[in-house]
């Protein structure tokens, strides 16, 4: 027990090192990881760790999705929804019958063998690119899209994985079957997955706890996700749909305190497993490694590069088609106009495979019914690291490159603008409409006039400190007025911490200030955001 806790702060440490050097070289932290991961399993004093399935498919990835549920936004979600499917559903299945082809009439593997390797490698994990492309100013559309299709694709993944499992392991497949199954889990699940969300809300706001709510909130995903799995669903769709409810819904139902407190939260959980789970991910290296010397080096590599080649193709054959086909229908035309080829062509590219496709492939049977090995699982395994790594680092590292020669990113920073532009809006429309409701209820009710003009003067000056223009210079919160707010914050820490050694406070009220400081510089994040260049 001992020497597992130890390990495990072993990996804690190298995970912060590792995120670390990624923010100082400028590269997404799940390839360091990745990487560093793989290095770690061949230090000789480190034990070999095998990364447990039910790890990643029961404890892991239901939080994963809801988190990214959550911060989804339903409306972009609803009106990108066609992409999204296409992406999600279709290139997902387009992708495991084009490895399925591939691995059939190249390397003679069985049908049923190349269409559940295909299954395990078509869905693309969204952790790595949408934190590239996130530093990159991509136009928004792009980071909906792409986080959209890794909330559901997994589904449509996995749900094709039981499939071929279970015509591997019986022997016998009916393809009308398998899809009238599979629109029954579908929507099944979405029902599901929304009346979990509607209930976890009413629950979480008679709670009236922050930490009793955070809790509810934790316990959530794991209910929308483990019921319809244990019916033989994927619980990836009612974790979804479960994530946009609570997203569109919650605004009004959870407390500020429960906000603030969950953000932070949630937020240091998915850190901690999105980190852990890329480690342990190159941490099986190792035993794949000593497993390799029973297959000849030249099958694996081959294997490999021809899985991982047809997953590129796949995804370009398939997204192009999927974005400019159905514009050919004036109704669709008219209501979302063609983007622009580079756009598709970044859409395309990031096709990088993470831990659910790693996870899925452990979680194979070591044998048939009969008794007999399961047929080549071990040359899945390599096959599946081997696309995880190359799509990982290949991919990812290339992406920056290739936004930079297609030339998007000034799309990026226009949109960047005009959401900035909308927001200062909607804060001064917001005030205003305060001030409006203040009149109303001085209307109806006896109020102090001295109350009445403190709260006047204080909303007012709220709507004075609002930028009047983006231009640089024209705000009178320069960047350089960020830093001094943040030394005179640092001052007020300071002279409060002596107040406190002298005994003149107490560890309470110097808990509220601390608070109220907190908050304040919390504050200041937005402010920067608005200082991004433009």
């Amino acid at each position: 027990m001992a020497a597992t806790f130890q390990i495990f702060l072993i990996l804690l440490a190298v995970l912060a090192g590792t995120a670390l050097l990624a923010r100082r070289l400028d590269v997404a932290p799940a390839i360091l990881l990745l990487l560093a991961g793989i290095a770690l399993a061949f230090v000789p004093s480190m034990p070999s760790l095998e990364l447990p399935p039910e790890l990643v498919l029961l404890l892991v990835l239901p939080p994963l999705i809801y988190s990214a549920s959550v911060a989804m936004s339903w409306r972009e979600f609803k009106f990108n929804l066609r992409p999204i499917v296409l992406l999600a559903v279709g290139c997902v299945i387009f992708t495991a019958i084009a490895v399925a082809a591939a691995t059939h009439y190249v390397m003679g593997l069985p049908w049923s063998i190349g269409f559940l390797l295909g299954a395990i490698v078509a869905p693309p994990d969204v952790v790595a690119p949408l934190a590239i492309a996130r530093k990159l100013a991509l136009p928004r559309r792009i980071l909906v899209v792409l986080e959209g299709e890794g909330l559901a694709n997994d589904a449509t993944a996995l749900i094709l994985y039981r499939f071929a499992v279970a015509a591997i392991m019986t022997g016998m497949f009916s393809l009308p079957k398998a899809a009238g199954e599979f629109a029954v889990i579908v929507a099944g699940e979405l029902l599901f997955g929304a009346a979990v969300g509607w209930l976890s809300l009413r629950v979480r706001q008679r709670a009236r706890d922050p930490q009793i709510e955070i809790t509810l909130s934790l316990i959530t995903p794991y209910v929308a996700y483990w019921v319809p799995e244990h019916f033989g669903g994927s619980g990836v769709i009612a974790t979804v749909a479960c994530g946009l409810y609570i997203s569109w819904n919650g605004p009004l139902l959870i407390s500020s305190a429960t906000r603030l407190q969950g953000i932070f939260f949630w937020d240091l959980v998915i850190y901690l497993i999105e980190g852990m789970l890329f480690l342990l991910t190159g941490l099986q290296m190792r035993s794949l490694f000593e497993k390799s010397a029973a297959f000849p080096l030249h099958d694996i590599l081959f294997a490999t590069a021809l899985v991982t080649v047809m997953i590129i193709i796949a995804r370009f054959a398939w997204v192009f088609p999927g974005t400019y086909l159905p514009r050919l229908f004036e109704r669709v035309r008219r209501r979302d106009p063609s983007p622009p080829w580079q756009w598709v062509f970044v859409l395309a590219f990031t096709g990088v495979r993470g831990a659910v496709s790693l996870a899925a492939a452990l979680a194979l049977p070591f044998a048939l019914p009969s008794g007999e090995a399961f047929p080549y699982r071990d040359l899945i395994l390599f096959v599946t690291f081997g696309v995880i790594l190359i799509t990982l680092v290949g991919l990812g590292l290339g992406l920056p490159l290739v936004v930079r020669l297609l030339g998007i990113s000034q799309a990026g920073l226009h949109e960047h603008r005009a959401e900035l532009e909308s927001e200062i809006a909607a804060r001064r429309e917001a005030l205003g409409a305060a001030l409006k409701s203040l009149d109303d209820i001085t209307d109806d009710r006896e109020l102090s006039d001295e109350v009445v003009k403190l709260l006047r003067a204080r909303h007012e000056t709220r709507i004075n400190q609002l930028p009047e223009s983006l231009d640089p210079g024209v705000d009178d919160v320069s960047a350089a007025g960020i830093d001094l707010t943040r030394e005179l914050i640092a001052a007020e820490r300071k002279f409060i911490h002596v107040l406190l050694r002298d005994g003149k406070i107490t560890d309470e009220t110097r808990r509220r200030i601390e608070r109220d400081l907190d908050l304040e510089e919390a504050s200041l994040a937005n402010r920067e955001y608005r200082k991004t260049p433009l």
